[in-house]
């Protein structure tokens, strides 16, 4: 190669470099790079992305659990307060009267009794404070009738099963409003309870051969325990249905429809329209019969 070669070389490439345009090697060099430094940055923006939104996923999901936790009503089973010697206790009075029917793990035993797992101490003690267990008979109703354990003994049964078996509990403390809720207490009453024990708590038949008791001898803790347990064909009122403060409002206004007198006289057990139409049109008639034949006797 000459030296005008070498110079014409050298100017050609200066001119290049003036005008902004670099040698074909130098091109080639920077295409093939470039695409690789943009795809090695673009995997790690995709990689930050995916971690961004697993981390916003997470804490959504705690923000909501942790709201609902903090807002969503309490059956109140934390103020119910259980010692070791109770469920001893109870554990002894279960393998003495209950475990022929409802097994040794509480299981339940066929043609016997059913499984008492997750019924909680709620379940327990309705049945046993009633005194519909344990049953005299297999049937269609198991009737209230006087309990065989004395309430320390029933709480401490209770205590087992709910060791056991877990569940639904009874709070402790006061299970009934104030006066002041009264008027919504029967409005719940009438809404979710009327229908099947009457509008005066007196208790109606129902089907198949059973019966939805009376409530006037139903204590505070037995009408709120059954509201819990469902027991029969009663549904189960969890706290989402009808919150703590509705079923104590509910209770209240029982009670208050048992202390209530009656000044005008005999209430004919309020019952309403039925008895009182009944004891009109048989008193009503056995005068008009003797009128008929009083008559009868002057003609």
């Amino acid at each position: 190669m000459t030296d005008d070669n070498v110079d014409s070389d050298a100017a050609d490439s200066s001119t290049d470099s003036e005008y902004g345009f670099g040698p074909a090697v130098a091109d080639t060099a920077a295409s093939t790079s470039a695409p690789r430094i943009r795809a090695k940055r673009g995997g790690r923006g995709s990689l930050r992305r995916k971690l961004t939104s697993i981390a916003i996923l997470v804490g959504a999901l705690t923000a909501v659990g942790g709201g609902y936790a903090l807002l969503a009503p309490s059956s109140g089973a934390a103020d119910t307060a259980v010692s070791a010697a109770d469920v001893e206790k109870g554990r002894q009075l279960y393998e003495t009267s209950c475990i022929t029917c409802h097994g040794a793990n509480l299981q339940g035993v066929a043609d016997r009794g059913p499984s008492l797992i997750g019924v909680g101490s709620a379940s327990a003690y309705f049945q046993v404070s009633t005194g519909r267990m344990p049953a005299v008979s297999q049937g269609a109703n198991n009737l209230r009738k006087d309990p065989k354990f004395t309430e320390d003994q029933t709480q401490w049964i209770a205590a087992y099963v709910q060791s056991v078996g877990g569940g639904v509990q009874v709070p402790a403390g006061n299970l009934r409003a104030d006066d002041a809720d009264l008027a919504e207490g029967g409005e719940l009453f009438r809404l979710n309870c009327a229908s099947c024990h009457g509008a005066t708590a007196k208790g109606a038949p129902l089907s198949a051969g059973k019966t939805a008791p009376g409530l006037n001898e139903a204590t505070d803790s037995q009408m709120y325990a059954a509201m819990l347990s469902g027991p029969g064909q009663m549904p189960v009122f969890s706290d989402n249905q009808v919150t703590p403060d509705q079923k104590k409002a509910i209770i209240a206004y029982v009670q208050s429809m048992k202390a209530q007198k009656d000044p005008g006289g005999a209430s004919l057990d309020r019952v309403g329209p039925v008895t009182e139409g009944l004891v009109v049109g048989t008193v009503g008639l056995g005068l008009l019969m003797v009128t008929i034949l009083w008559i009868g006797r002057k003609s």
